[in-house]
């Protein structure tokens, strides 16, 4: 008798707890989820997945007031949640399967011939690139072969901006001739 008295009563107090959590909860909703919305739309324009994880964002408060939490700030907690499941929602794989890729006009290409024509002129320009003049060498190489920026060039070098790109233009000019004249490699 006195153990289901404890459990009536445990029942009872958890019964008022659970209407307490449920108001609580419901005023955060009402006050709450059109800023939630506005702000998950604002991180991934997109309506629908905002509102979604606008609804999880109140399943997960739920869930951690009916284990007994306390929340003394109401909408830091909510935007504290809602950006981590933002977070995850960006770090999700967007996986997209073949066949809507070939309704969007996308084709696999089977043909390594472009990449291996493309290899092998890369090679030939570093090739022509060492029958120039070395002024021009070493601006060719640190553009395309090292892939640079003028800026960086420049800082490397000491020279300025300007005058990299005059290097690199000329430079390339010269290796139009060579390769214009059939130079072999």
């Amino acid at each position: 008798m006195v153990r289901q008295l404890t459990r009536l009563r445990f029942a009872m107090m958890t019964l008022l707890q659970e209407t307490e959590r449920r108001g609580i909860l419901t005023v955060a909703h009402r006050d709450y989820v059109k800023a939630l919305n506005l702000h998950a739309f604002f991180k991934l324009n997109d309506h629908e997945i905002g509102e979604d994880l606008v609804q999880n964002t109140f399943l997960k408060t739920w869930k951690y007031l009916v284990k007994g939490g306390k929340i003394e700030m109401m909408k830091a907690f909510l935007y504290h949640i809602l950006n981590h499941l933002i977070v995850d929602e960006y770090r999700k794989q967007k996986t997209a399967s073949l066949d809507v890729l070939l309704d969007k006009g996308f084709e696999p290409e089977t043909d390594d011939a472009g990449r291996i024509y493309n290899v092998i002129d890369g090679r030939a320009a570093i090739v022509l690139i060492k029958r120039i003049p070395i002024k021009y060498q070493g601006a060719l190489n640190m553009r395309y072969v090292q892939e640079l920026s003028l800026r960086e060039m420049s800082v490397i070098t000491g020279q300025t901006e300007n005058a990299m790109a005059v290097q690199v233009h000329r430079g390339l000019e010269k290796l139009r001739l060579l390769a214009a004249h059939g130079a072999s490699f």
